[in-house]
């Protein structure tokens, strides 16, 4: 099957050809580094790595590029974020910075996310970024007054194609405050004339000042990924002005294609509410991980399609929790099974056609425009034949086990990021081991004293996440088994 992606740019799905025949470059807007990561940064983010994984799993040789945006985004007052941060811990601009750069990075290190292979800083371009301004003014594409130069939208026809939005619907101070300067509300900064209290300052042709937001992407995209590449990730919310803008000034630049595809990806609400520090329901990264599994974490976003909004809630978190319990009964099982001795390298199973179509089924949901949803259900099904395949007899053996963990690890964990390879799941396994014997000494200590409701709930509570404890003469043991009926 042919890969087939959304463009936001066409508004509809298309065939995706790269510009080289193999090789895919791809570049996505990271983020402004002034405050911990938050989880509507994870739900972009997840969905950005989950493309750049299919594709690489795909046979692509990819170039993954992303921004780290520290100078020149500014806020609705015109006050720089990275100087508001500076202020708020009483440090130096570049402190903020780093402290940040880190945290953001542990976060997507935690989740499981692929890091990129160019991770520019805006900072580190500031001559490319006046050398793209000077150009544009030549080109008279823009303007200069008081040393702040501005885009002139009017220059551009194609401007507002990506947004659908046209110029006379614009409203003035988008992002950025409105100056009395620009020759129109609607144009945009390239370069801000310093203040002489703005700390992070530049010498340039048109006096010390700084980047505007939206040309740090396109000189930083331009210098690794060409004039024109395949793919432009981000996040919806971004669309306009800073998709919009970046998009002119690239293209008038040049005069041909900045990205062909643009995958936006949807927004995240909490409790059905855009999500804000000042309503006190923001949510860091760092908080979310505390409470669940990055695998957790990674399958409630991908059990909506990336480019559609999600809300997060408690109550959306606990049936991701269930969602991805179920689909770790039977990996769980086959790896528990590898690691007993005695196991017949063959077993005559015929296996082999479950897994096929399990592949071929997660295969079609991926090149459909990565519809992770349809390829959790492909895996689902594939749960569904094994731990049937499980209860049932002969009782696989090596070899079959072997196949049907391998499927799991390069579906699910390798594309999708939601499996743990048994390697990274020995210590966790360990932990479940000893939790799950205590659970089983603390059930035998209740039904000691008779006490057999207590003792019926730690049963129960342990089947409901997939651990069968089983009665015996000799004691009592356990193993991964099927979820109960209502939860199958």
């Amino acid at each position: 099957m042919t890969l087939v992606v959304y463009n936001a740019l066409s508004r509809q799905k298309e065939p995706f050809v790269p510009r080289e025949p193999g090789r895919i470059f791809m570049y996505v807007c990271g983020p402004t580094v002034y405050d911990h990561a938050h989880i509507g940064h994870a739900k972009m983010y997840v969905s950005m790595d989950v493309i750049v994984r299919h594709l690489r799993h795909s046979g692509y040789a990819l170039r993954y590029v992303q921004n780290i945006t520290d100078v020149g985004h500014l806020l609705d007052s015109g006050e720089d974020r990275i100087l508001k941060g500076a202020r708020r811990e009483r440090v130096e601009p570049m402190e903020v910075v780093e402290r940040y750069m880190r945290s953001y990075l542990d976060d997507m290190d935690a989740l499981h996310n692929t890091r990129p292979d160019i991770m520019p800083r805006a900072s580190g371009h500031v001559p490319e970024q006046i050398a793209a301004v000077q150009q544009l003014l030549a080109q008279g594409n823009a303007y200069e007054v008081n040393g702040s130069v501005y885009f002139d939208v009017s220059s551009h026809a194609d401007y507002g194609k990506l947004s659908g939005r046209r110029v006379a619907e614009l409203e003035e101070g988008a992002r950025v405050a409105a100056r009395d300067d620009k020759r129109r509300p609607e144009d945009f900064a390239l370069w801000k004339r310093a203040e002489p209290e703005h700390i992070m300052r530049w010498p340039s042709p048109w006096g010390e000042g700084f980047p505007g937001w939206h040309i740090e992407c396109s000189a930083m995209a331009m210098k690794y990924l060409g004039q024109s590449f395949d793919i432009h990730g981000g996040g919806i919310d971004n669309i306009f002005p800073h998709n919009e803008c970046e998009m002119a000034q690239s293209e008038a630049l040049t005069g041909c294609t900045y990205a062909n595809y643009w995958l936006l990806a949807g927004s995240l609400t909490v409790d059905g509410v855009k999500m804000s520090k000042s309503l006190g329901n923001s949510i860091t990264i760092k908080d979310a991980l505390r409470r669940h599994a990055a695998e957790v974490l990674r399958f409630f976003v991908l059990s909506g399609h990336y480019s559609n909004p999600i809300d997060v809630s408690e109550m959306a978190l606990g049936a991701a929790q269930r969602g991805w319990e179920r689909l770790m009964v039977p990996v769980r099982t086959v790896r528990q099974r590898l690691q007993q001795a005695g196991l017949a390298p063959e077993d005559g199973l015929d296996f082999g056609g479950v897994l096929d179509e399990a592949r071929a089924a997660f295969r079609a949901a991926m090149d459909d425009d990565f519809n992770a949803p349809a390829a959790l259900a492909a895996l689902f099904e594939l749960t569904r034949q094994t731990n049937a395949m499980l209860a049932a007899g002969p009782q696989p053996g090596r070899t079959t086990l072997a196949a049907i963990d391998a499927l799991y690890t390069e579906l699910g964990g390798g594309v999708l990021g939601v499996i743990p390879d048994s390697a990274a799941a020995d210590g966790d396994a360990g932990r479940e081991a000893g939790l799950v014997q205590l659970l089983i000494e603390m059930r035998m200590q209740a039904r000691a004293r008779k006490d057999f409701a207590a003792s019926d709930n730690i049963r129960d509570s342990l089947r409901t996440l997939g651990i069968v404890l089983e009665d015996g003469k000799d004691g009592t043991t356990w193993k991964a088994g099927q979820p109960p009926a209502e939860e199958a």
